[in-house]
Parts: C-alpha cells; sequence; structure tokens
C-alpha cells in the first residue's frame, strides 16, 4: 500500500490555486491516457497555445493507438506538419506500434514501462504515469525547474544533472500520492502563467510567502543559465525542376533534420562556394541529374532551434540523364503542385511553395 503523503502548507496553496486558476485544455478536460500522452510529446519543447489546434487535428486522424498504429509514417508526418521536431511525430507512430504489439493496445502505466517506448523520456513518462494514472512521479519540465531554482533560491544552472537530482529529490518529497498528477500539472501551470522567465507576477504567486528569490529580490537572476552565442547562419540551394508540368521532388534522409518529410532536391552550401555550384552538386547528389540553372525564384528564411537559414530557390533546366539509380520511387519523384502539398512538408517548403505560385 503507498503511504499517503499529507501536503504541506506550500503544497496545499499551490493546489488550491490551481484548482481556481488552470486553464481549460482538451487533454487536460478529457484525460484519457492517449489523450495525455499525445499531448505531453506535443508538448515537448512547444507551447500550449500552439499545440491545442495541432492535438485536436491529430485526435480527428488518430483518435485512438490502434488507428495510430496502422497509419503509414506519411500519414502521421502529414498531420504533424507545421508542429515542428518531426522525430517527435516519428516516435510517436513507433511507440504506437510498439504499445499494439507488446501492450495489447493499451499504454503502459508506470514511469519506468513508458521509458522503454520510443521518443518518452523520464520526465515525460512521469508526466503521463502520474496525470493518466496516478503515479507519484514528479516530472521536470522548464516551467517546474525554474518555479522550484526560484522557490528554493537556487543560485546554480539548472542544466546541472546534480542541479535537477536535487530538486527531483525535493518534489518527490512533497508531491501528495493522492494527487500527483494536480502537483505536477499546477507546477506546469505557475511556470506558464506566474512564474514566467521574464518579469513574473510574484505578487500573485500563492507560493510567494516561502519563496527565496522572492525575498532576496533575485526573480530576475535565477534560474542561472549560461549564455548563448549568436545563432549560426546557414545557406541552402533547392532546385525547381520542370517535366510536362511536373515538379521533381525528393523525400529527406530519416536519419536528418526534417526526415520524412518532403521538399525540393537541393542541399546546404559549403564554404566559399556560389549558390549555383551548390545547386548542381547538390541536385546531383540527390537526384543524380545534371541541371542548367535559368534564374532565381525566391529567397526563404526560417529560423529553426539552433540556426537561421536562408534557402535560394532557382528555377532549373534538366539536362539529358536519368534519376539516380536506386533512389526508389519513394525518394523521388514527379509531382504536379497539387498532388506535392498533400505530402508532409516542412514550413520551409511551405514558404517555397507559397512564393513560387506569387510569382504566377
Amino acid at each position: 500500500m503507498t503511504k499517503l503523503i499529507k501536503p504541506v502548507a506550500w503544497v496545499k496553496a499551490l493546489l488550491e490555486w490551481y484548482h481556481e486558476n488552470r486553464r481549460s485544455m482538451p487533454w487536460r478536460d478529457r484525460p484519457t491516457p492517449y489523450a495525455v500522452w499525445i499531448s505531453e510529446i506535443m508538448l515537448q519543447q512547444t507551447q500550449v497555445g500552439t499545440v491545442t489546434p495541432y492535438y485536436e487535428k491529430f485526435l480527428k486522424c488518430f483518435p485512438n493507438v490502434k488507428r495510430l498504429a496502422d497509419a503509414n509514417e506519411q500519414e502521421v508526418l502529414k498531420s504533424w506538419e507545421g508542429l515542428g521536431y518531426y522525430s517527435r511525430a516519428r516516435n510517436l507512430h513507433k511507440a504506437a506500434r510498439c504499445v499494439s504489439r507488446l501492450h495489447r493496445g493499451k499504454l503502459p502505466s508506470t514511469a519506468l514501462e513508458l521509458q522503454a517506448l520510443p521518443g518518452i523520456g523520464e520526465y515525460t513518462a512521469a508526466a503521463i504515469a502520474s496525470i493518466a494514472f496516478g503515479q507519484a512521479a514528479p516530472s521536470l519540465d522548464g516551467n517546474v525547474l525554474r518555479v522550484m531554482a526560484r522557490f528554493r533560491g537556487i543560485e546554480d544552472e539548472i542544466i546541472k544533472p546534480a542541479v535537477r537530482k536535487a530538486i527531483k529529490g525535493d518534489l518527490e518529497r512533497h508531491i501528495p500520492t493522492d494527487k500527483p498528477g494536480d502537483f505536477n500539472q499546477a507546477l506546469m501551470e505557475l511556470g506558464a502563467l506566474v512564474c514566467r522567465p521574464r518579469h513574473p507576477s510574484c505578487g500573485t504567486c500563492p507560493l510567494k510567502r516561502n519563496c527565496v528569490a522572492r525575498r532576496f529580490g533575485t526573480t530576475e537572476q535565477i534560474p542561472v543559465k549560461t549564455r548563448k552565442g549568436p545563432i549560426p547562419r546557414r545557406k541552402a540551394v533547392a532546385g525547381l525542376i520542370l517535366r510536362n508540368n511536373k515538379m521533381l521532388v525528393s523525400k529527406r534522409p530519416v536519419d536528418q533534420l526534417l526526415g520524412g518529410l518532403w521538399e525540393f532536391p537541393g542541399g546546404q552550401c559549403q564554404p566559399r562556394e556560389s549558390l549555383k555550384t551548390a545547386l548542381s552538386r547538390t541536385v546531383a547528389e540527390r537526384s543524380g541529374l545534371a541541371i542548367e540553372t535559368a534564374r532565381r525564384l525566391c529567397t526563404v528564411e526560417h529560423t529553426f532551434s539552433h540556426f537561421r537559414l536562408q534557402l535560394y530557390v532557382f528555377e532549373c533546366a534538366k539536362l539529358p540523364g536519368r534519376l539516380k539509380r536506386g533512389a526508389g520511387s519513394d525518394a523521388l519523384r514527379w509531382m504536379t503542385p497539387l498532388d506535392f502539398r498533400r505530402l508532409p512538408l516542412s514550413k520551409v517548403t511551405l514558404k517555397v511553395m507559397d512564393a513560387i505560385e506569387s510569382l504566377s
């Protein structure tokens, strides 16, 4: 029998605040294990406001584990289109097949079992286990780490394993065994709404009486983070190659950034390489074709999590020759613009399509 942990004063205040102020969310209002799982994967590195419409769209396409497991990867990626961090979608699909095959279609109920599934780490597993199954496992997302660092006055970097371990131990001593899901969600919600990264609303915080950072006026200095350098810039090229009113398109390898998504053939420029040289080289590498560049169509910019991309798009003419032998019909295709848009595309490629269509 699990020993009941009685909440101390700050935990009581936190839970009371949560029940009065928690936001309505589709996965929170109807917290089935499947719904909680999908939402927690989507919420990794992504805000609630961004996730909600994607979540609702995804659940319409894949309302249960079986439907998700039976789908092909391209269908899953298309439903995920625009949400980013596409490895989450691929891992979600793999995990659904594991659950269907190994657990008779039912999500495992413990954090340890959940961690064995693709795409589920320690803290995501704790969130799912606590919210969906009532397991007393603290979840340390970015919001929780910030709240606890300020609350306890931790003047050390929260990315350090020792700091995370200390915070986890603190939470394990205080997480109420009868409401672990509410406790985890309350800390996450507090970090999202009140204990924000900048300019926290300390006056409305339920933990203000015991918050060390508030007492010493260090809320803007905590949590301590290493300063990041400037985001690097990268240049890339892509070719619009036409044949009989169809475009040549290419699927990215699954082990690369944006793996499994479709784009125009091309690639990253090497240092001091001209755009047209880079285009000829990368198109040949991807398709086996020699091309003749005609003119630049557009330039598209996009910011990823760790770099900024400038993509130069050229109209190209295909010289005599065949597509790369062994590339396969799935890796390279001739498609109409309408059919191309039905494939899973990244935001960058969607920007290119919009720019090209605006020129016609």
